[in-house]
């Protein structure tokens, strides 16, 4: 197949991916612990705050962040978070669920590849959640939009569990050329 094939094939993959994940944000309103969140439990996990450290204080701009769970948990710690996902129906809930919450929080609809067109300035954290990585078509082009909103000297942190294994790996990034 050649390139100029290639781009409108991953184009209608992507949308039918988007499209999934909006279904998927219906569906996970009901499956995920929004109660208990709403009651003031976080999502995050032990391993997470651990890896990321002390995040009170920090701009933090969470990548895919679905319909903002995870966040709004990291929101709660004191960190000032923007939340992006390309599923505008789970942008749609996360402010929806911000609103209704009183937490501080930017959410932007926009693809991972796109952000740099969409969204300016630098972030002490950049994160991603589990089992993103399965549905990213370019890992590499993602890790470069990582990076380019880490802040010189910080860290990208991104955890992915194999669903064969339920293996946590940690990937981490850390800017330390001067821009």
């Amino acid at each position: 197949m050649s390139d100029d094939e290639t781009e409108p094939r991953i184009d209608l993959l992507l949308g039918a991916n988007r499209s999934n994940w909006d279904e998927r944000t219906t569906v996970h309103l009901e499956a995920y612990p929004v109660q208990a969140f709403k009651a003031g439990e976080s999502t995050l996990r032990g391993i997470e705050r651990a890896e990321v450290g002390k995040v009170a204080g920090k701009a933090l701009l969470h990548l895919q962040c679905h319909f903002g769970l995870d966040t709004l948990s990291w929101a709660r710690l004191g960190s000032r978070v923007t939340g992006v996902d390309f599923s505008a129906r789970a942008i749609t809930a996360a402010r929806s669920l911000a609103d209704e919450l009183g937490i501080e929080a930017r959410f932007l609809c926009s693809d991972v590849y796109s952000l740099p067109d969409v969204l300016a300035g630098q972030f002490d954290i950049v994160v991603t959640s589990y089992g993103v990585m399965t549905w990213l078509p370019d890992i590499h082009r993602w890790a470069q939009v990582a990076a380019h909103f880490v802040r010189p000297v910080r860290c990208s942190v991104a955890g992915a569990i194999s669903s064969s294994s339920h293996a946590v790996s940690w990937f981490r990034y850390r800017s330390v050329e001067s821009r």
